[in-house]
């Protein structure tokens, strides 16, 4: 069954908010969630993007489901809820879909057992290693939203929940389901942030891409959740490329070439020409490499025409959820209350990189004069997992 796959609703919570209203008006301002704090790493204040609104309580469910990261899954599936039911009343709920992308799933919980394990010798009670497994989130979004369809999680770091997406349209493609609830979710903690500064990636300031003075991402969390369908709506994904040029477990492929072939994979499966692309989202982390790899494909196929913009000042590098975060937010820029076409700032510091090619980066309070008919947008992961989304609207 061919595409296109359609966005029929979204949920969302990030440090910009936890409604989309509210995300949205922050997101097309600028206005950053982005705070200092010393909670995930004690003695060293640092940038962070974390969500501080109140979460559902997970009580009701098995303590193997309960996790900070399955806490932010609902809060972004309650936005959803009516439209879920409606569709597995539709379809059946053996017809409903879940594939969602996670890097860090319950390691947060592992990380507290393991602590008290130290202090006392024993894990406590309200543990179970099945919060930290991968699948969690699936399996939990699945009893929590009562479907039965196929349910299971997509890992590949911070390309995970782009890359959940796309596999949610080849289920539809198939035909082995008729709706897929689809995106992420990554949780801040200790453990997580650690391993970026182990590898020299965090700026001790607000994260600053494509500027010569960039130095590093910050971390942040999230949960961003479609419900995707062939019924039509106003957005659909219309093109997705995935990549794997495996150049370094960390670093990206300084030729581009990974992400020059999802991105034009992208292009293809949507039809369209770099032409035809009116705005993009950069996976944009400010680390020196990324940067440089990115803007350099991304002029070679655009030029300095196309609108650029980097999200992660707003929200920091929301990890395994961070394709999926910023789908969201090109697809609320499509929407039909954004007639003037507002596209999200690049919040930086203005210093371009001489080294760099210039693009094209969106002003605060920059619009198209109408609403975008076209977005892409890059997910790069280590090892080089990488994918490109085209959004298309309808």
């Amino acid at each position: 069954m061919s595409g296109p796959f359609f966005l029929n609703e979204l949920g969302v919570v990030c440090a910009i908010g936890n409604a989309r209203a509210e995300i949205g008006r922050r997101l097309f301002a600028g206005e950053s969630g982005v705070e200092t704090t010393e909670r995930y790493t004690p003695g060293r204040v640092l940038p962070a993007g974390s969500v501080d609104s109140s979460l559902p309580s997970l009580q009701d469910y098995p303590v193997g489901m309960r996790s900070r990261n399955n806490q932010l899954m609902l809060a972004a599936a309650e936005q959803l809820r009516p439209a879920v039911e409606a569709a597995a009343a539709r379809f059946g709920a053996h017809r409903v879909a879940v594939v969602v992308g996670t890097s860090t799933s319950g390691i947060g919980e592992s990380e507290h057992a393991i602590r008290a394990w130290i202090e006392t010798g024993r894990m406590p009670s309200d543990y179970a290693f099945a919060q930290q497994e991968l699948n969690s989130p699936a399996v939990f979004l699945a009893r929590a939203l009562d479907v039965r369809g196929p349910a299971y999680v997509h890992s590949s770091a911070c390309s995970s929940s782009a890359k959940a997406m796309a596999a949610a349209a080849r289920l539809l493609r198939i035909g082995a389901a008729d709706a897929v609830i689809t995106g992420g979710a990554d949780s801040l903690c200790a453990f997580t942030v650690a391993g970026f500064a182990s590898l020299n990636l965090l700026s001790d300031r607000r994260c600053n891409p494509l500027s010569v003075n960039r130095n590093g991402i910050n971390i942040g969390e999230a949960a961003a959740l479609f419900l995707m369908t062939r019924e039509p709506a106003t957005v659909s994904l219309r093109g997705w490329g995935e990549s794997s040029d495996g150049h370094h477990f960390s670093a990206p492929d300084p030729t581009g070439n990974g992400a020059r072939i999802a991105i034009r994979q992208s292009l293809s499966r949507a039809g369209i020409d770099a032409g035809d692309i009116d705005y993009v989202n950069l996976h944009g982390t400010a680390t020196p490499a990324n940067d440089a790899m990115e803007s350099a494909v991304v002029h070679e196929l655009f030029g300095d025409r196309v609108p650029v913009s980097a999200t992660k000042p707003l929200t920091g590098h929301a990890l395994g959820a961070a394709g999926a975060l910023e789908a969201a937010f090109c697809w609320i820029a499509m929407q039909d209350d954004n007639a003037r076409g507002a596209l999200p700032p690049h919040i930086w510091d203005g210093a371009q990189d001489p080294a760099l090619p210039a693009l094209h980066a969106v002003a605060r309070g920059e619009s198209l004069g109408r609403r975008p008919r076209h977005s892409l947008s890059n997910s790069f992961a280590f090892g080089g997992a990488n994918a490109a989304l085209v959004f298309g609207r309808e």
